[in-house]
């Protein structure tokens, strides 16, 4: 019996259908409207979903800096809980440093308890996009047309391994040699190079990682 007989049953016999409590979750940000921030410092983040050879299934988190469109590294696995998410922007954050705040959506990585006290830990913002309202996430949505467009729908991979391999090869193309309308058809490390200060000129020469 599906549950919308059960509940014209319950109403016809005028007993009361039992509710189901939602749970409370922490107090979030919400998403401020898109600004150009100073580069390194907003960053957003998005899961993408994809099939190997074998029909087992993996993730990938991209994360990209908004300013520049540059994507600091990318996550590749079978299951990518929060605590993973949050070591692995711990290691980010010894290269490129940690940004102000973090735009996300409202999945069960991004509110779940290593998350916040990440979040607490380092005093970065964790801004959520309303649910079902993904153009709130606008630049990372763009990079993920992308990468599904130039990776994920070009490779039949073999295995993760297979995976990690490609994506790491398209990020780094990505990052020092596609060029982006919105930044004058210049790459994302070309453009930091050109417009930000000598500091962040290291970041072209940095290299891209990609978590196992």
């Amino acid at each position: 019996m599906n549950h919308k007989r059960t509940y014209r049953l319950y109403t016809d016999q005028g007993l009361q259908v039992r509710t189901r409590k939602r749970r409370k979750l922490p107090r979030r940000d919400r998403v401020a409207p898109q600004v150009l921030e100073p580069p390194m410092q907003r960053w957003s983040m998005d899961f993408v979903g994809d099939q190997l050879a074998d029909c087992r299934r993996f993730r990938v988190l991209n994360i990209v800096d908004d300013h520049s469109r540059f994507c600091p590294g990318q996550i590749v696995d079978v299951s990518i809980p929060g605590a993973r998410v949050a070591r692995f922007l711990d290691d980010l954050a010894l290269r490129f440093g940690v940004p102000e705040e973090i735009v996300l959506d409202n999945g069960p990585e991004g509110t779940s308890k290593a998350m916040f006290d990440w979040s607490e830990r380092t005093g970065v913002r964790l801004r959520f996009i309303e649910p079902g309202k993904p153009v709130q996430n606008a630049f990372v949505e763009g990079f993920n047309g992308k990468f599904r467009d130039e990776c994920l729908n070009l490779h039949w991979f073999r295995s993760l391994r297979h995976a990690r391999e490609e994506i790491g090869r398209l990020r780094h193309h990505y990052n020092t040699a596609r060029p982006h309308s919105a930044l004058g058809y210049l790459s994302p490390t070309e453009f930091l190079t050109k417009t930000t200060a000598p500091a962040l000129e290291t970041l072209a020469g940095r290299c891209c990682r990609t978590s196992a």
